[in-house]
């Protein structure tokens, strides 16, 4: 199946499905970007480690601990001395577990000197407080005091956006482009929930030019190689945040269209 969408799928956003979409996303990119690089260059993946909160469902197991102790269910053996009320309910629970992630780093071949580097925003980078953004955002002004471009794609409507000195004008999707030699300044790609994404520009060291990086024909790709058609259920309600009336309307035409409600 193909993605339903011109551009981000809002159900990708699920977060017991968003690394797998995270690790996949980055891969590709990664071999997108190592195709176009000139001999002088090369684009590694760096991975990392971390603590995301999953809603953890009983047929999908998000991640893997090195050692497991299972035990059988109980049963009970006496009899009850009284009936028992079934719970009306029965809801996943969110539970924190280690997780993988990973950037894209571009490095001169010889030197082995970092030159771009290209975060996939994770829930754990927009996270409120000390051990969530507060710590991308120390990360990221580190990278702003060196000689080190950085390209930042958020494809996550929750959680706190990467800071810039002035408000951001209203998208479900950013990009965000800082060049080390034309900073402060930064390059800003908003993308409304029915915008294809952008071929974003990942810069080299000068003379050479950019690189084009294609965000559309890349989701399309993983889309169809990893079949999400099947863990998505397009009837119900894309994950929080809530989308506005117009959003909303527009996700049911284009759900409708594809004949997924």
């Amino acid at each position: 199946m193909e993605l339903p969408f011109p551009g981000m799928d809002p159900y990708l956003e699920l977060p017991a499905l968003w690394p797998d979409v995270h690790a996949r996303i980055i891969s590709a990119m990664c071999d997108a970007i190592q195709e176009q690089l000139g001999p002088n260059y090369v684009a590694l993946i760096t991975p990392y480690i971390a603590l995301e909160s999953i809603e953890i469902a009983p047929t999908r197991q998000v991640f893997v601990p090195d050692v497991g102790v299972f035990r059988d269910e109980p049963t009970g053996t006496g009899t009850p001395t009284a009936t028992i009320t079934p719970a009306p309910l029965t809801i996943p629970v969110s539970i924190t577990v280690p997780t993988r992630y990973a950037r894209i780093e571009i490095r001169s071949v010889l030197q082995q000197t970092l030159i771009t580097a290209i975060e996939l925003l994770s829930p754990a980078n927009k996270r409120p407080g000390p051990d969530g953004a507060d710590a991308y955002e120390k990360k990221r002004q580190e990278l702003f005091t060196s000689n080190v471009h950085l390209l930042e794609i958020d494809l996550l409507r929750a959680g706190v956006r990467p800071q810039l000195a002035r408000p951001l004008p209203p998208a479900a999707y950013y990009a965000f482009l800082s060049r080390a030699y034309r900073r402060p300044l930064v390059e800003v790609w908003p993308i409304a929930l029915s915008d294809p994404l952008p071929v974003l520009p990942v810069p080299l060291v000068y003379p050479d030019p950019d690189v084009a990086l294609d965000l559309g024909t890349i989701l399309r790709q993983v889309y169809r190689r990893a079949h999400y058609e099947r863990v998505i259920d397009y009837r119900a309600d894309p994950p929080p945040p809530p989308l506005s009336p117009d959003e909303m309307a527009w996700l049911d035409q284009q759900l409708r269209t594809q004949g997924l409600r």
